[in-house]
């Protein structure tokens, strides 16, 4: 069973996800995120999200691993299947990092007339409506940056979530919250504009519970889609390039 597959494009290489690698992402969530961390990078010589293993090369020793653990270490065996050890290494494939695979200079490009950058800040230029995308090759995989893209409501960061505000005087605020306390709201409006709001002065307050990014399914081809992220997935922090 693959969970996985392949479309060649040109010289690019674009991963596709099926449901089993989101079961797995489940899986090892439950399962193995407390050892590993949710990186896959907490255990000294392992890094599971770039598929760095210690014991193992093949899916079937992978498998094994999952299901037996590894006596006399911490590596206990988990409960669960071999379909269900199969969906985990399948997710752990996904992680494999392969920004590489597209051209970056069109990437860069296209970040620019698709709009990306009327939300989006690159390295001091674009907007600050939306998150900062300068270090994003360092946070996010390509498979979680292709996701963002197409389909933004899947997973949203606490941080992200666009937050709106009545004022008693009936002002309508929408932006994202820079800073909260017990009283105060400092919130970047969809201006760009810092504002600090008294709590006490809101009639109602809430954050939407899907993004203010639109999906970009459909508006780009698959070649213009593999260019953009391996153009998000090279933005990094200079101690991690």
């Amino acid at each position: 069973m693959r969970a996985v597959f392949i479309v060649l494009i040109g010289a690019g290489v674009l991963l596709a996800q099926v449901p089993e690698v989101d079961a797995g992402k489940q899986l090892y969530a439950a399962n193995c995120a407390n050892c590993h961390g949710v990186s896959g990078d907490l255990i000294v010589g392992v890094d599971l999200g770039h598929n760095k293993f210690r014991r193992a090369s093949t899916d079937d020793e992978l498998v094994g691993i999952i299901t037996k653990g590894i006596a006399g270490t911490g590596m206990p065996p988990a409960n669960m299947g071999r379909p269900q050890a199969l969906t985990i290494v399948a997710y752990l494939r996904s992680l494999a990092p392969m920004g590489a695979a597209g051209n970056t200079a069109h990437g860069q490009a296209l970040f620019a007339s698709k709009g990306c950058a009327g939300c989006h800040r690159v390295l001091g230029t674009g907007s600050r409506v939306g998150p900062d995308l300068s270090e994003i090759g360092s946070f996010r995989k390509p498979p979680e940056i292709e996701q963002s893209i197409l389909d933004p409501d899947a997973s949203i960061e606490p941080d992200n979530r666009t937050f709106k505000a009545v004022t008693k005087d009936g002002t309508t605020i929408t932006g994202r919250v820079i800073n909260e306390d017990g009283f105060t709201l400092q919130v970047l409006d969809s201006k760009e504009r810092l504002l600090s709001l008294n709590k006490a002065d809101l009639k109602e307050s809430s954050y939407a519970t899907t993004s203010g990014m639109p999906s970009f399914k459909g508006k780009l081809t698959p070649e213009e889609l593999t260019d953009l992220v391996a153009y998000l997935t090279s933005l990094k922090r200079m101690d991690s390039k």
